[in-house]
Protein backbone atom coordinates (compact mmCIF):
# COMPACT_ATOMS: atom_id res chain seq x y z
CA UNK A 1 0.00 0.00 0.00
CA UNK A 2 1.48 3.20 -0.56
CA UNK A 3 1.91 6.06 1.61
CA UNK A 4 0.96 8.75 -1.05
CA UNK A 5 -1.54 9.19 -4.06
CA UNK A 6 0.32 9.82 -7.33
CA UNK A 7 0.45 13.30 -8.52
CA UNK A 8 -2.65 15.18 -9.95
CA UNK A 9 -1.78 18.89 -9.01
CA UNK A 10 1.04 20.69 -9.83
CA UNK A 11 2.64 24.21 -7.89
CA UNK A 12 4.29 26.46 -10.65
CA UNK A 13 6.02 29.41 -9.37
CA UNK A 14 6.82 32.83 -10.40
CA UNK A 15 6.14 34.66 -7.46
CA UNK A 16 9.83 36.98 -7.79
CA UNK A 17 9.92 40.19 -9.47
CA UNK A 18 12.82 39.31 -11.95
CA UNK A 19 15.06 42.21 -11.32
CA UNK A 20 17.02 41.35 -13.89
CA UNK A 21 14.73 41.55 -16.22
CA UNK A 22 13.82 45.60 -15.18
CA UNK A 23 12.33 47.42 -16.87
CA UNK A 24 9.46 44.95 -18.20
CA UNK A 25 9.30 43.36 -15.36
CA UNK A 26 7.98 45.84 -13.80
CA UNK A 27 4.82 45.30 -15.76
CA UNK A 28 4.95 41.86 -17.43
CA UNK A 29 5.69 38.64 -15.23
CA UNK A 30 9.07 36.84 -16.06
CA UNK A 31 6.96 33.73 -16.94
CA UNK A 32 4.54 36.06 -19.81
CA UNK A 33 7.76 36.42 -21.59
CA UNK A 34 7.39 34.65 -25.40
CA UNK A 35 9.02 31.66 -26.18
CA UNK A 36 7.88 31.40 -30.22
CA UNK A 37 4.25 33.02 -30.05
CA UNK A 38 3.47 31.48 -26.46
CA UNK A 39 4.96 32.37 -23.21
CA UNK A 40 6.90 30.66 -21.04
CA UNK A 41 4.09 29.42 -18.34
CA UNK A 42 2.49 28.02 -21.62
CA UNK A 43 5.04 25.67 -22.03
CA UNK A 44 5.08 25.18 -18.60
CA UNK A 45 1.34 24.44 -18.37
CA UNK A 46 1.42 22.12 -21.74
CA UNK A 47 4.30 20.48 -19.85
CA UNK A 48 1.88 19.27 -16.78
CA UNK A 49 -1.45 18.59 -19.44
CA UNK A 50 1.18 15.88 -20.69
CA UNK A 51 1.98 14.06 -17.60
CA UNK A 52 -2.24 14.25 -16.64
CA UNK A 53 -1.64 16.96 -14.36
CA UNK A 54 -5.68 18.58 -13.35
CA UNK A 55 -5.08 21.33 -11.42
CA UNK A 56 -2.20 23.99 -11.88
CA UNK A 57 -1.52 26.22 -8.89
CA UNK A 58 0.28 29.23 -10.18
CA UNK A 59 1.67 31.34 -7.35
CA UNK A 60 2.37 34.68 -8.95
CA UNK A 61 3.00 38.38 -7.35
CA UNK A 62 -0.15 40.53 -6.38
CA UNK A 63 0.75 42.47 -9.96
CA UNK A 64 1.25 38.99 -11.83
CA UNK A 65 -2.40 37.61 -10.71
CA UNK A 66 -4.57 39.48 -13.13
CA UNK A 67 -2.38 39.11 -16.05
CA UNK A 68 -2.22 35.47 -15.54
CA UNK A 69 -5.52 35.32 -14.77
CA UNK A 70 -6.90 37.32 -17.80
CA UNK A 71 -4.60 35.04 -19.99
CA UNK A 72 -5.53 31.85 -19.11
CA UNK A 73 -9.58 32.47 -18.47
CA UNK A 74 -10.43 35.89 -21.03
CA UNK A 75 -12.04 34.60 -23.83
CA UNK A 76 -11.54 37.65 -25.96
CA UNK A 77 -14.61 37.39 -27.66
CA UNK A 78 -14.47 40.49 -29.63
CA UNK A 79 -11.37 39.31 -30.64
CA UNK A 80 -12.75 35.73 -32.24
CA UNK A 81 -15.95 37.51 -33.63
CA UNK A 82 -13.62 40.10 -35.85
CA UNK A 83 -11.69 37.14 -37.24
CA UNK A 84 -14.85 35.37 -38.17
CA UNK A 85 -15.73 38.45 -39.57
CA UNK A 86 -12.75 38.49 -41.71
CA UNK A 87 -13.01 34.85 -42.51
CA UNK A 88 -9.93 34.17 -40.42
CA UNK A 89 -11.33 32.04 -37.46
CA UNK A 90 -8.67 29.68 -37.75
CA UNK A 91 -6.28 31.92 -35.95
CA UNK A 92 -8.81 31.60 -32.44
CA UNK A 93 -8.11 28.20 -32.46
CA UNK A 94 -4.60 28.60 -30.28
CA UNK A 95 -6.90 30.77 -28.15
CA UNK A 96 -9.21 28.09 -27.34
CA UNK A 97 -6.85 25.69 -26.75
CA UNK A 98 -5.55 28.05 -23.73
CA UNK A 99 -9.03 28.11 -22.82
CA UNK A 100 -9.39 24.04 -22.43
CA UNK A 101 -6.59 23.90 -19.94
CA UNK A 102 -7.35 21.59 -16.90
CA UNK A 103 -7.95 24.13 -14.16
CA UNK A 104 -5.43 26.36 -13.52
CA UNK A 105 -6.01 28.72 -9.72
CA UNK A 106 -3.59 31.46 -9.76
CA UNK A 107 -2.56 32.53 -6.45
CA UNK A 108 -0.16 35.27 -4.38
CA UNK A 109 2.83 34.11 -2.12
CA UNK A 110 2.07 35.01 1.50
CA UNK A 111 3.77 38.09 2.08
CA UNK A 112 4.27 36.81 5.91
CA UNK A 113 6.74 34.21 4.45
CA UNK A 114 10.62 34.57 4.26
CA UNK A 115 12.07 35.25 0.79
CA UNK A 116 13.14 32.40 -1.05
CA UNK A 117 12.41 29.98 -3.43
CA UNK A 118 10.98 27.59 -1.21
CA UNK A 119 8.02 30.47 -0.10
CA UNK A 120 5.73 30.10 -3.30
CA UNK A 121 5.56 25.85 -2.55
CA UNK A 122 4.60 26.76 1.28
CA UNK A 123 2.11 29.79 0.08
CA UNK A 124 -0.05 26.83 -2.06
CA UNK A 125 0.20 24.29 1.05
CA UNK A 126 -3.47 24.23 1.80
CA UNK A 127 -4.34 23.27 -1.67
CA UNK A 128 -2.26 19.89 -1.10
CA UNK A 129 -3.78 16.87 1.07
CA UNK A 130 -1.69 15.30 3.51
CA UNK A 131 -1.86 12.16 1.54
CA UNK A 132 -1.09 13.22 -1.98
CA UNK A 133 2.26 13.40 -3.62
CA UNK A 134 2.68 16.92 -5.61
CA UNK A 135 4.93 18.20 -8.41
CA UNK A 136 6.77 21.66 -8.15
CA UNK A 137 7.86 23.58 -10.96
CA UNK A 138 10.02 26.67 -11.48
CA UNK A 139 7.88 28.69 -14.22
CA UNK A 140 11.91 29.76 -15.53
CA UNK A 141 13.42 26.40 -16.33
CA UNK A 142 11.90 25.35 -19.43
CA UNK A 143 12.35 21.56 -21.23
CA UNK A 144 12.63 21.09 -25.09
CA UNK A 145 11.81 17.47 -25.87
CA UNK A 146 10.15 16.35 -23.45
CA UNK A 147 7.53 16.31 -20.25
CA UNK A 148 9.43 16.40 -16.81
CA UNK A 149 6.63 16.16 -15.08
CA UNK A 150 5.36 13.12 -16.82
CA UNK A 151 8.99 11.08 -16.20
CA UNK A 152 8.46 12.46 -12.74
CA UNK A 153 5.35 10.86 -12.63
CA UNK A 154 6.44 7.70 -14.10
CA UNK A 155 9.41 7.46 -11.63
CA UNK A 156 6.49 7.90 -8.94
CA UNK A 157 4.94 4.56 -9.85
CA UNK A 158 8.13 2.64 -9.60
CA UNK A 159 9.24 4.44 -6.48
CA UNK A 160 5.79 5.08 -4.63
CA UNK A 161 8.23 4.94 -1.15
CA UNK A 162 9.65 7.99 -2.29
CA UNK A 163 10.04 11.07 -0.27
CA UNK A 164 10.84 13.15 -3.17
CA UNK A 165 12.04 12.14 -6.63
CA UNK A 166 14.01 15.23 -8.45
CA UNK A 167 15.23 15.72 -12.10
CA UNK A 168 18.70 15.90 -12.99
CA UNK A 169 20.98 17.05 -16.19
CA UNK A 170 24.01 16.50 -17.01
CA UNK A 171 26.11 19.28 -18.23
CA UNK A 172 29.77 19.70 -19.07
CA UNK A 173 32.23 19.59 -16.45
CA UNK A 174 33.66 23.29 -17.18
CA UNK A 175 30.45 24.68 -16.05
CA UNK A 176 29.50 22.68 -12.73
CA UNK A 177 30.36 25.88 -10.66
CA UNK A 178 27.35 27.46 -12.48
CA UNK A 179 24.72 24.71 -10.67
CA UNK A 180 23.33 22.67 -8.20
CA UNK A 181 25.59 20.02 -8.65
CA UNK A 182 24.13 16.32 -7.10
CA UNK A 183 25.77 13.58 -4.75
CA UNK A 184 24.40 10.09 -5.23
CA UNK A 185 23.87 7.13 -3.29
CA UNK A 186 23.24 3.51 -3.61
CA UNK A 187 23.02 4.22 -7.55
CA UNK A 188 19.97 6.63 -8.36
CA UNK A 189 19.26 7.86 -4.43
CA UNK A 190 20.10 11.42 -3.59
CA UNK A 191 23.05 11.78 -1.16
CA UNK A 192 23.11 15.90 -1.22
CA UNK A 193 23.65 18.70 -3.97
CA UNK A 194 26.60 20.96 -3.65
CA UNK A 195 25.90 24.49 -4.37
CA UNK A 196 28.05 25.64 -7.28
CA UNK A 197 31.30 23.85 -6.84
CA UNK A 198 34.50 24.80 -8.14
CA UNK A 199 35.68 22.87 -11.00
CA UNK A 200 37.14 19.67 -10.55
CA UNK A 201 35.56 19.48 -6.73
CA UNK A 202 31.86 18.15 -7.91
CA UNK A 203 30.91 14.87 -6.71
CA UNK A 204 29.43 14.96 -10.37
CA UNK A 205 28.04 16.50 -13.65
CA UNK A 206 24.48 16.00 -13.05
CA UNK A 207 22.79 19.53 -12.25
CA UNK A 208 20.13 19.86 -10.41
CA UNK A 209 16.87 22.55 -11.81
CA UNK A 210 13.06 23.10 -10.80
CA UNK A 211 11.42 20.14 -11.56
CA UNK A 212 10.42 18.12 -8.23
CA UNK A 213 7.80 15.71 -7.39
CA UNK A 214 7.25 16.35 -3.43
CA UNK A 215 5.30 14.74 -1.18
CA UNK A 216 3.85 16.81 2.06
CA UNK A 217 6.88 15.86 4.12
CA UNK A 218 8.40 18.61 2.19
CA UNK A 219 6.23 21.25 4.27
CA UNK A 220 7.96 19.87 7.90
CA UNK A 221 11.36 21.43 6.36
CA UNK A 222 9.96 24.01 4.55
CA UNK A 223 9.07 26.77 7.64
CA UNK A 224 10.06 30.24 7.85
CA UNK A 225 12.01 29.62 10.79
CA UNK A 226 14.32 27.05 8.74
CA UNK A 227 15.72 29.57 6.21
CA UNK A 228 19.39 28.81 5.37
CA UNK A 229 21.80 31.16 3.25
CA UNK A 230 21.41 34.68 2.92
CA UNK A 231 18.46 34.24 5.13
CA UNK A 232 16.25 32.52 2.31
CA UNK A 233 13.57 29.61 2.38
CA UNK A 234 15.33 27.11 -0.22
CA UNK A 235 14.07 24.20 -1.71
CA UNK A 236 16.86 22.53 -2.21
CA UNK A 237 17.66 22.62 1.84
CA UNK A 238 14.16 21.18 2.42
CA UNK A 239 14.96 17.80 -0.20
CA UNK A 240 18.25 17.72 1.25
CA UNK A 241 16.66 16.76 4.59
CA UNK A 242 14.24 14.69 3.06
CA UNK A 243 17.13 12.70 1.80
CA UNK A 244 18.81 12.11 4.99
CA UNK A 245 15.71 11.13 6.59
CA UNK A 246 14.14 8.56 3.52
CA UNK A 247 14.43 7.74 -0.37
CA UNK A 248 14.91 11.34 -2.46
CA UNK A 249 15.50 9.69 -6.12
CA UNK A 250 16.94 11.28 -8.86
CA UNK A 251 16.16 10.97 -12.63
CA UNK A 252 17.39 12.71 -15.64
CA UNK A 253 15.86 14.84 -18.22
CA UNK A 254 15.06 12.69 -21.36
CA UNK A 255 15.25 16.23 -22.87
CA UNK A 256 16.60 19.86 -22.73
CA UNK A 257 16.68 22.03 -19.98
CA UNK A 258 16.88 25.37 -20.48
CA UNK A 259 17.05 28.07 -17.84
CA UNK A 260 15.05 31.49 -18.69
CA UNK A 261 16.27 33.17 -15.28
CA UNK A 262 18.28 36.28 -17.00
CA UNK A 263 18.40 37.70 -20.46
CA UNK A 264 21.08 35.83 -21.96
CA UNK A 265 19.77 32.69 -21.07
CA UNK A 266 16.38 33.17 -21.83
CA UNK A 267 17.42 34.56 -25.45
CA UNK A 268 19.23 31.17 -26.42
CA UNK A 269 16.20 29.27 -24.80
CA UNK A 270 13.50 31.57 -26.85
CA UNK A 271 16.61 31.05 -30.06
CA UNK A 272 16.47 27.24 -29.84
CA UNK A 273 12.84 26.98 -29.50
CA UNK A 274 12.67 28.80 -32.51
CA UNK A 275 14.82 27.37 -34.23
CA UNK A 276 13.26 23.91 -33.75
CA UNK A 277 9.69 24.50 -34.04
CA UNK A 278 8.85 27.73 -36.02
CA UNK A 279 8.34 27.54 -39.67
CA UNK A 280 10.46 30.57 -40.49
CA UNK A 281 13.27 28.93 -38.27
CA UNK A 282 15.23 29.14 -41.84
CA UNK A 283 15.26 32.37 -42.50
CA UNK A 284 16.63 33.15 -38.77
CA UNK A 285 19.21 30.57 -39.15
CA UNK A 286 20.34 32.35 -42.61
CA UNK A 287 19.79 36.23 -40.62
CA UNK A 288 22.01 34.86 -38.34
CA UNK A 289 25.02 33.74 -41.11
CA UNK A 290 25.18 36.60 -42.26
Amino acid sequence: MTKYRKPTKAIITDAGYASRYLPIAKTVPKGMLPIGNRPIMQLVVEECVAADIREIIIVATPEGKPIYEDYFNNAVNHIRKQLIAQGKAERYEVVREVLDFPKIRIIIQDPALPYGNGSPIVSAREYIADDEAFVAIYSDDVVFGTSDTKTLCDAFAEHSDAAAIIMGQEVDPSVVHKYGIISLKQGDKLDNIVEKPAVGKAPSTLASYGRYLLTPEVFDHLRPNMTGLDNELWTVDAITQMAARGDVYVVKTKGQWKTTGDPKNYFLAHLQYVLDNEDYADDVRGFVMQ
